[in-house]
């Protein structure tokens, strides 16, 4: 006796169902008859742009209960046009995941166990730092008299995690303190 193949009824239905291309009901299964959006429960929609390189890829976030539940490619963005690449696909990881760093790692000098601090405190404890640096090592002039006003104290390495408009704010920003020493990863 001859199996009956799992694919007859969905085909019964497409010869007798006015649907011969199966591009309606004739493709339709019981699960998937039930399935919803996930971004049906959402409270709101909020604009964003991919966090993970330079090209700028418009992404929607849908919130409920002010948490991220999902994250898709906006349509609308001239540059993506609702497309997002795998890493930018996984967005919603980097915004939801458990293991995500919430507080800063610090060791105290002579520490041997590192002591979680709030990232406030840690914030600053750099801009104390780059400014009581700045300060240390800024040269006016050089020997022969000319016109310096620059730091070699400290120096900026950006990464490609970072858009352009956070790139260009942070290499206006070290150059506003005099640093010479800026460079880009994605440059490198």
């Amino acid at each position: 006796m001859a199996r009956r193949s799992p694919r007859l009824p969905s085909l019964l239905r497409q010869a007798g169902g006015g649907d011969p291309l199966a591009l309606g009901s004739a493709a339709k299964s019981k699960r998937s008859a039930s399935l919803k959006p996930r971004t049906q429960d959402a409270d709101r929609v909020v604009g964003s742009i991919c966090p993970y390189c330079a090209v700028g890829c418009g992404q929607k976030l849908y919130v409920k209960d002010e948490k991220v539940v999902q994250i898709e490619g906006d349509p609308d963005s001239p540059i993506s046009r609702g497309r997002l690449c795998p890493r930018g696909s996984s967005s919603l990881s980097l915004v939801t995941s458990p293991t995500r760093t919430t507080k800063a790692l610090r060791r105290a000098p002579h520490a041997t166990d590192w002591e979680e601090i709030d990232l406030e405190q840690a914030l600053d404890m750099i801009a104390d730092r780059v400014l009581e640096t700045r300060e240390r090592t800024w040269q006016e002039a050089g020997e022969d008299g000319e016109l310096l006003r620059r730091t070699l104290g400290f120096a900026h390495l950006g990464g490609a995690t970072l858009d352009n408009e956070e790139n260009y704010l942070i290499k206006k920003s070290f150059t506003a303190l005099g640093a010479v020493q800026i460079e880009n990863q994605a440059r490198i």
